[in-house]
């Protein structure tokens, strides 16, 4: 659940931070006033592209921030996790920062992050909905997507299972490649691998190089530094040990008559023997270092033979030894290729028969739900005044051409909105309000249906509307209205609206305003009491000019949905 949007210096807004709350959130105010831009703001925060035409003129970014109590803490920490993030718990901050070059920051909970973090993200913190996306975004992965969600799909058996059958696959076309090709391939590999087998590498062979170069190079230095810390600590008569000597006969004194200082005694004991131990040590340790010119250079060529095949094979040494056994690998293939291929084909036939009866548990699971969500959505449409027939149509072969990760199945939703029409994809759909009710009805639905499935949580999801009430009025209004509070009953919505029928229905109304300032415009947002939401809807229904019947019909609007 979105419980707070902070824009800054975004567009026409210089400094707005929004409250919000569970239940049915409506945003009105006059046209060119910033609704819209709160939700493209938002719609950053889910990973849209930015760009640096949004910032306000004079300003040195923009920077948009919200606040977010998570449905499902576990699921979140999951994605963080695997980003490197570390999670917060319940709520999840979100913090983007856009500059003129066109590059930008991202933050989650205070933790550098990327654009692709708030991509893996979004799915569990918001869904925004809008004429434009209905339009434009209904594509084929969408439509099945929606399906999947309503019959709660497991497709992971399905995409493992294509991930292995793709695997084999093209493990078969690397063996099968023309003659030509594959002598060319096993000359290079040939030649890869003996200058990698010839190496004689050994995992961390460079750091432990590196280490002894750096004695050698400085055997000298490391000579005399450790002969003077030894007479130091140990060997002369001023010695630290000598002198520690010293202060433990004198603490023996003291002690015979303050016995709290034994104690002490033993203290210092273990410094003398611990100084007197690294004094032996240095001791040895400089008779050791030894300067070699000879072991010197060998060392150095060594080191300039693993950066040369660090150039060619891996920027690691572990990454050499791996591409060293990846080339064997595929040398023991073609060497072994009639066996390679007779073993592949049966892996390929038995990852082939796994996807397929995956994709076609998948395939009946949708075939199904479908016929379900059909009759709903059809439901749903026709309380939202219209009188429409709707029917999803599951297609698709189950040929090796069409397979996917996703199985097989190819999704279109049909409708016909008037009597005697025939059935098209909504997509077709020439009326704006028609495609807004039938995304609506849709979205409800399929939301309805997955809510079953969720944990019961304090937080629930958020769905965004922008202004999808676009071409309806009078009783579709109403109707509207009537379903977007019903789908605010298990999810937080955020529901922008020019319609006075709908603002009726909000649990929490907000006021997008401009005013000037300093001779500037800015946007400003206020949530509104009783009395102004009364005063608003009397605006949205008569205009700037307010009269007493406006009132009394905003009144009546507000008790009736109430």
């Amino acid at each position: 659940m979105l419980l707070e949007l902070r824009v800054e210096n975004y567009a026409v807004i210089d400094n707005v931070a929004v409250e919000f709350a569970p239940g049915l959130n409506l945003l009105t105010g006059e046209t060119g006033a910033g609704k819209s831009i709160l939700i493209d703001a938002l719609a950053l925060l889910l990973g849209e592209k930015a760009s640096s035409d949004v910032i306000r003129h004079g300003a040195e970014k923009a920077v948009v921030s919200a606040v977010f109590e998570l449905e499902d803490p576990r699921r979140a920490g999951k994605v963080l996790e695997s980003d490197g993030i570390e999670s917060d718990g319940q709520q999840l901050i979100v913090r983007r920062e856009i500059l003129p070059n066109g590059r930008g920051r991202v933050f989650v909970s205070n933790q550098p992050a990327t654009v692709a973090v708030l991509r893996h993200l979004a799915p569990l913190l918001a869904s925004i909905h809008s004429q434009r996306e209905s339009i434009v975004s209904f594509d084929a992965e969408t439509r099945l997507a929606l399906l999947d969600s309503y019959a709660g799909s497991n497709l992971a058996p399905v995409s493992n299972a294509f991930v292995k059958w793709r695997e084999v696959r093209q493990r078969i076309t690397e063996l099968e490649q023309d003659e030509q090709e594959r002598l060319r391939m096993v000359d290079l590999w040939s030649f890869q691998k003996k200058e990698i087998e010839e190496a004689r590498l050994q995992p961390g062979e460079d750091e432990r190089l590196e280490a002894e170069k750096r004695v050698l190079a400085n055997a000298e230095k490391i000579h005399g530094a450790a002969q003077a810390a030894y007479q130091v600590l140990y060997e002369s008569q001023e010695s630290a040990a000598a002198l520690v000597r010293v202060g433990y006969r004198q603490l023996q004194d003291v002690a015979r008559y303050e016995g709290k200082f034994q104690e002490s005694l033993a203290e210092l004991e273990s410094a003398r023997i611990t100084i007197e131990d690294i004094g032996v040590t240095l001791r040895d340790y400089a008779e050791s270092v030894e300067a070699s010119p000879e072991r010197l250079a060998g060392v150095e060529d060594r080191l300039a033979l693993i950066d040369r095949l660090k150039r060619k094979y891996g920027q690691t040494l572990e990454a050499v030894i791996d591409y060293g056994a990846e080339v064997k690998r595929k040398l023991n293939e073609i060497e072994n290729k009639d066996e390679m291929l007779r073993k592949l084909k049966q892996e390929l036939a038995a990852a082939a028969v796994a996807h397929l009866g995956a994709a076609r548990a998948v395939s009946q699971t949708r075939y199904q739900a479908a016929r379900r969500l059909e009759k709903v959505v059809e439901g749903q449409i026709n309380e939202l005044a219209m009188k429409a027939r709707f029917k999803i149509e599951v297609g698709g072969t189950d040929e090796e051409e069409n397979w996917t990760a996703a199985g097989f199945d190819q999704v279109n939703y049909l409708i016909a909105t008037n009597p005697g029409e025939p059935l098209r994809p909504v997509e077709e759909i020439a009326s704006g309000g028609e495609l807004s009710r039938m995304m609506l009805a849709l979205k409800a639905a399929v939301e309805a249906g997955t809510t079953g499935r969720r944990k019961t949580s304090a937080a629930p999801r958020t769905l965004v509307f922008d202004e999808i009430d676009i071409g309806i009025g009078g009783s579709a209004a109403e109707a509207v209205g009537r379903k977007l509070k019903e789908l605010a009953q298990n999810q937080q919505v955020l529901c922008i609206t020019h319609l006075p029928q709908i603002a009726s229905f909000a649990d929490q109304h907000y006021l997008i305003e401009k005013r000037e300032a300093e001779g500037r415009i800015g946007t400003s947002v206020k949530r509104l009491t009783e009395p102004g939401r009364r005063e608003e809807i009397a605006r949205m229904l008569s205009g700037a000019r307010l009269t007493e019947a406006s009132r009394k019909h905003a009144e009546q609007l507000l008790k009736a949905n109430a």
